[in-house]
């Protein structure tokens, strides 16, 4: 049996995607994803519940102990490991493989709990800044800077901000004046959040010239 016959291409595939990832990962070009995929731990009302719920799935499958590239790659490494295997057994045993959508079915579904039994040891491992999620609203009060495009209001800019842990975050930014604009290359302080959308200060609006200081 080779990887490359039909009833392995599912798992042919997931190893293909698993190298990507992890060249990505290496290159660095996956930290943005990284960062703008974190999970909001922010919840009210009846959504607390929801959220509470989803906190104890993500927990049991081990998504947030490690960036989600590296939970991808390790899902999908064992998810193509899991499939030829079944399709190496059910083919000893009976003399033909299983067809690929029930054997991606079942390899999908035991990759699962396995991937959260070893994304755990491994989120110990590895650098906290990589492995500690802080939610959405701790990034208020905290500098940013504009990496492209101009902040009006009611056109955001990309801005990317630093958290407690050192951690790169990137955030769509408004000015907090509605008649500002900030440049790329602006640093700004985020002073409120609403949804998605942070609104900012211009740091250089801030300052006030000797001359202003003197008068």
């Amino acid at each position: 049996m080779t990887l490359l016959e039909p009833h392995n291409m599912p798992f042919a595939a997931a190893l293909v995607f698993m190298l990507v990832l992890a060249i990505a990962q290496m290159v660095g070009l996956t930290d943005m994803f990284d960062a703008e995929v974190d999970v909001d731990a922010d919840v009210d009302g009846d959504a607390a519940i929801e959220g509470s719920a989803l906190d104890g799935l993500f927990t049991l499958l081990g998504i947030g102990r490690v960036p989600l590239t590296i939970w991808l790659a390790l899902y999908m490494f064992l998810f193509a490991g899991i499939g030829i295997g079944v399709q190496g057994l059910a083919q000893s045993m009976t003399g033909s493989p299983l067809y690929v959508w029930l054997a991606a079915l079942i390899a999908g579904g035991a990759a699962l709990p396995v991937t959260g039994i070893l994304a755990r040891p491994l989120g110990a491992i590895m650098p906290n800044d990589h492995t500690t999620a802080v939610s959405t609203a701790s990034l208020v009060g905290r500098r940013a800077r504009i990496t492209d495009g101009v902040a009006r209001a009611g056109s955001p800019a990309r801005a990317k901000v630093k958290d407690v842990h050192g951690q790169s975050h990137f955030v769509m930014v408004e000015p907090h004046e509605e008649a500002s604009e900030i440049h790329a290359g602006d640093e700004v302080l985020l002073v409120r959040r609403e949804g998605n959308t942070f609104y900012a200060t211009a740091l250089a609006e801030r300052r006030l010239s000797p001359t202003q200081v003197n008068q």
